[in-house]
């Protein structure tokens, strides 16, 4: 039986200057900057599939 689960993060962005940071509080391990919030959020959710990938390969 295959089970499909549907998740939702947080997305925490800050500005600080020129640059957005932002992070995932639910993962550990992803954060980063960019100078356009729209890259960086294509770039944070992109880090989260690598991230959940490798840990369920570890599992």
């Amino acid at each position: 039986m295959n089970h499909v689960m549907n998740n939702g993060y947080t997305a925490v962005v800050e500005k600080d200057d020129e640059w957005f940071i932002a992070f995932c509080s639910e993962i550990e391990g992803d954060n980063g900057e960019g100078r356009i919030i729209r890259d960086r959020l294509s770039n944070l959710n992109e880090a989260i599939a690598l991230i959940l990938l490798d840990r369920e390969e570890d599992a």
